[in-house]
């Protein structure tokens, strides 16, 4: 179901069309195509977390929509040439599921007599994978980012809620939207980067010493009596998924208490997705005892999910990390994203990185609240990326 969109604020004098606006209440309303042009214009930027079929078979499985608690509303601006610009946008009525948290902020507000929910997010669901988020067509033009921006805004008010938050977004995007009034927020997340290495003993070879030593170790303590099986494309059966579904159950269910994630999912994602699917299990006698999906982009890996029923030290490190940089080196990928949180990925080659968020806040009082507490934490947060850096594993830190 789609319906007209709070009207783009402003429309530059010489359009030959105006921009409309409308917002879309499933993302099978929008052509694959188009929207896949627009978001992943590049095969070589390719990011699978914004691909059309991802977002779909979040809706189609049920864990977006319904009684989730993200209600989509995407934003879709079109000219006289067609659809100019995206945005996955959800109608949220908590804060779950994001990685970027304002639960505090939420709190503050209700106990001071505000409503904070339901509250507009533009994100990708249950996934921390930084990302464009203003979507504009590959021939568009700054004024689309604007209109996208300011109109978001503005959808933001016509469905009543009490603020709009852009989460894990490319760093240009983040300052553009700074300078269009929206509050700016770091975080931070741990990347290994790939300059070129043809082997991971190359990758061993630039870390100090000690830490060479200490994952060499690792390894081979989680190693021990297992095997390794990497699998991928059409390879992956409904039993792999069934096996790394019953993995990431166990994990989720200890973490976060319920999972996010219904076993349908994963079957539409290796239907739709396969080919960028990557599950890295560990067998015993042939059996299946933990594993780890990833996604494969194009120039980057990205880690997402693991579990297993064999509880060993250092597994989760081999499945996780270094597998993970194993598969990235024989692919010739520019870098692994491992996901949220993690300084123990430190000693093990990921380096810190800053991710970035915008919001908007329509209460005047809490936007100044939040401001000020933004600018403390944007330079405590940039301190701390600093010093983990010079403490990193690589003999001369990049």
């Amino acid at each position: 179901m789609s319906e007209p969109a709070a009207p783009p604020p402003d429309q530059a004098p010489d359009d030959d069309v105006a921009t409309t606006a409308t917002l879309v209440g499933a993302i099978s309303e929008i052509d694959p195509a188009t929207w896949d042009r627009i978001a992943n214009p590049q095969a070589r930027t390719f990011n699978p977390f914004l691909a059309h079929a991802f977002l779909k078979a979040l809706e189609a499985s049920g864990c977006v929509g319904q009684g989730s608690g993200w209600h989509p509303r995407h934003l879709v601006i079109e000219d006289g040439h067609g659809i100019a610009g995206l945005m996955p946008l959800y109608l949220k009525t908590h804060s779950h599921g994001e990685y970027v948290f304002d639960h505090a902020w939420a709190d503050a507000y209700q106990r001071a007599g505000g409503r904070y929910y339901p509250k507009l997010q533009c994100a990708v669901p249950f996934t921390p994978v930084p990302g464009p988020r203003l979507l504009v067509r590959p021939d568009g033009s700054q004024r689309h980012f604007e209109t996208l921006a300011r109109t978001a805004r503005s959808v933001a008010d016509h469905l009543d809620a009490s603020s709009l938050h852009i989460t894990f977004l490319d760093e240009p995007s983040w300052r553009g939207l700074g300078q269009m009034g929206y509050l700016l927020r770091t975080g931070q997340q741990f990347h290994f980067s790939n300059p070129g290495y043809d082997t991971f003993d190359d990758f061993l070879a630039e870390l100090a010493s000690r830490k060479r030593k200490q994952i060499r170790k690792e390894r081979a303590e989680a190693l021990d009596g297992l095997t390794i099986r990497h699998v991928t494309g059409a390879d992956i059966t409904e039993a792999d998924w069934d096996a790394f579904f019953a993995f990431y159950m166990d994990t989720g269910s200890r973490k976060w208490g319920r999972p996010y994630l219904n076993r349908e999912f994963f079957s539409l994602l290796g239907a739709s997705m396969g080919k960028h699917c990557l599950l890295i299990f560990a067998h015993v006698d042939g059996h299946p005892v933990a594993g780890a999906l990833n996604m494969i982009g194009g120039d980057c890996l990205y880690g997402r999910y693991w579990g297993a029923r064999l509880h060993r030290p250092f597994l989760h490190f081999e499945l996780c990390y270094y597998q993970a940089i194993e598969f990235a080196i024989a692919r010739r990928l520019a870098r692994v994203e491992a996901g949220a949180q993690g300084e123990h990925k430190l000693a093990r080659g990921y380096l810190p990185v800053t991710t970035y968020s915008a919001h908007f806040i329509a209460d005047p009082g809490l936007r100044r609240a939040v401001a000020h507490y933004l600018d403390h934490e944007r330079e405590a947060i940039a301190g701390i990326n600093t010093e983990l850096a010079a403490a990193g594993p690589f003999k001369t830190q990049p």
